[in-house]
């Protein structure tokens, strides 16, 4: 890798982690439903030169239905739960949570699709887990109703489950199309979806100036531009390397927590966040270098 290719990849890593920032700052104001409507429907605007090409529009009217079931696995729905999320949870603490989407890929995939497992990667998944409950017992709670962290994290978990679900039908339905298709084409259907349920549940007081530029950033930066840069970093990299960004996301988060938002950084946290990354890159292959290709790309999802 090229030093180029090092900073694109701190750069990503920040931008991502940054999501979890800008979805904290605006939940409040904006509600989770309207702002990940809004997100969504910013992003589809940011995206509409990429539509200039044929051959993606071509892609996209080619494969539509499982682009279809992406958008709303990768996007729609877990911008909803992550943006719910954010009215209880710490930025830290859900960039964290984030990290759990390989682990469930490899799981589920070994559960429903008979993929087979090493004992290295078994091992991985039993140690991210661990550090999962770790993150839970040490931060969250049920005992404030709708409210409570508790069903935060439950809804953080709903939208890596929804990551898992994108992950499988992209690998399997969806390996010939270009990746910037696929991206393109869910963030369109994740604002039409996401649309009527903005105008719905419209915040009743306008969100403030912080609110909004707070969703520019999940739109504009967070949502359009990372995935542009996501997918030409691993077009020059390979899919294996370009997985790394995935370890750099629950740090920045936290990080970008504790600065701009004075939120503390617990040994739950700290440890969670250690053991899920240890158990990721067991899982995925990255700390096995004659299995890392073909595990690191089934890993590969979007992100909040």
């Amino acid at each position: 890798m090229k030093k180029s290719d090092y900073l694109a990849l701190l750069s990503l890593g920040a931008i991502w982690g940054a999501s979890f920032l800008f979805m904290r700052m605006g939940a409040d104001e904006f509600g989770g439903m309207a702002l990940a409507g809004m997100r969504a429907i910013g992003a589809a605007i940011c995206s509409a030169p990429l539509l200039l090409s044929r051959q993606r529009l071509r892609e996209m009217a080619t494969h539509w239905r499982p682009i279809v079931i992406v958008g709303l696995a990768n996007s729609a729905v877990p911008f909803v739960l992550f943006s719910y999320a954010a009215q209880s949870l710490p930025a830290g603490v859900s960039a964290i949570s984030d990290a759990i989407a390989p682990l469930l890929v490899a799981l589920s995939g070994w559960m429903l699709f008979s993929e087979r497992l090493n004992a290295t990667q078994a091992s991985g998944l039993v140690i991210g887990f661990t550090g999962v409950v770790w993150l839970v017992a040490g931060t969250v709670g049920f005992s404030h109703g709708a409210g409570a962290s508790g069903w935060a994290m439950a809804a953080c978990v709903g939208a890596n489950i929804c990551y898992t679900v994108g992950a499988h039908v992209s690998h399997r339905t969806l390996r010939g199309v270009t990746p910037l298709s696929v991206a393109t084409g869910s963030q369109l259907v994740a604002a039409a979806v996401l649309l009527p349920l903005t105008v719905w549940m419209w915040p009743a007081r306008m969100p403030g100036v912080t609110a909004w530029v707070a969703m520019f950033g999940l739109a504009a930066v967070c949502t359009s531009l990372a995935y542009v840069l996501f997918y030409r970093l691993m077009a020059r990299v390979g899919a294996a390397r370009s997985m790394v960004v995935l370890f750099l996301i629950p740090v920045f988060g936290v990080i970008w927590g504790l600065l701009f938002l004075h939120e503390p950084v617990t040994v739950a946290m700290a440890g969670g966040c250690v053991v899920i990354l240890l158990g990721v890159a067991l899982t995925t292959g990255l700390l096995r270098p004659g299995n890392r290709e073909t595990r690191s790309s089934e890993g590969i999802t979007e992100h909040a």
